[in-house]
């Protein structure tokens, strides 16, 4: 028994020594991240192979610009529908949680009377619907995600995405926490980044982008592949209308 305890004393030794020392890992990271560009995130790479595997070829654009390159029109816009407080919390709005909590809960309600009444009328034959999930994920918090984990939903991960997100905000100012999203966020198939995302869409420089088209690239970004097959969807037009006029309010770091 007493050897049993000691086996399992180091086995716990050793996954505390390991957690810490990937923990270390994330944070000599993002202290380089201050003064080194990051060349790809786990989401990039990940999506190379994906694109490898399915068509045989990767399609890739992608150019890092400058944070005084990228149009403050994009920052305002991406501020707007992304992350309204980015300036003003610490890594995490728990306010935004709070409220997609709420939400995530009020859709999944609508959907189960949905499914319910559609069982009715049709039986067992009828296609169950899922709700759509809502998040409250911070700019800082998806930047965290999209540089070192994977797309995997589990409570470990999202504990270790708030112990990254806390990092970046430890290490890195908030105005390079942008730079780096705005130059390695997805914006279409292969497209990553504020340059590539300009060219694909408008055939201008990111620097050049006009207040309206700043604002659709913001709204695209939850579903960005879906939305680059749908340019021209009302919903598309509409939310970027909105978040135009919410801009101004948007302030940058």
């Amino acid at each position: 028994m007493a050897r049993l305890l000691r086996s399992l004393g180091r086995l716990v030794a050793l996954f505390v020594l390991s957690v810490i020392a990937l923990q270390i890992y994330f944070a000599a990271r993002i202290a380089l991240m201050a003064v080194v560009d990051p060349q790809s995130t786990t989401f990039q790479r990940s999506e190379a192979w994906r694109l490898l595997v399915e068509k045989q070829r990767i399609e890739w654009a992608q150019q890092w610009v400058d944070y005084a390159r990228i149009s403050p029109q994009l920052k305002r816009a991406v501020i707007a529908s992304e992350d309204a407080e980015f300036t003003e919390h610490a890594g995490v709005d728990w306010d935004a949680i709070e409220r997609a909590w709420e939400r995530n809960q009020r859709a999944e309600e609508r959907v189960q009377r949905f499914n319910a009444q559609q069982i009715e009328r049709k039986g067992s034959k009828a296609a169950p619907r899922e709700a759509r999930v809502v998040g409250g994920s911070t700019i800082t918090q998806q930047l965290a995600k999209n540089l070192f984990l994977g797309s995997e939903r589990s409570l470990a991960r999202k504990g270790q995405e708030f112990v990254i997100t806390l990092m970046l905000e430890a290490l890195l100012s908030k105005q390079r926490i942008l730079e780096i999203y705005l130059n390695s966020v997805e914006w279409g198939e292969g497209v990553f980044g504020a340059e590539a995302a300009a060219q694909h869409y408008f055939r201008k420089r990111a620097d050049q982008l006009t207040p309206l088209e700043a604002a659709r690239l913001a709204v695209m970004l939850p579903r960005p592949r879906y939305f680059e097959k749908l340019p021209r969807s009302a919903y598309l037009s509409g939310r970027a209308n909105i978040i135009a006029t919410r801009m101004r309010r948007a302030e940058l770091p």
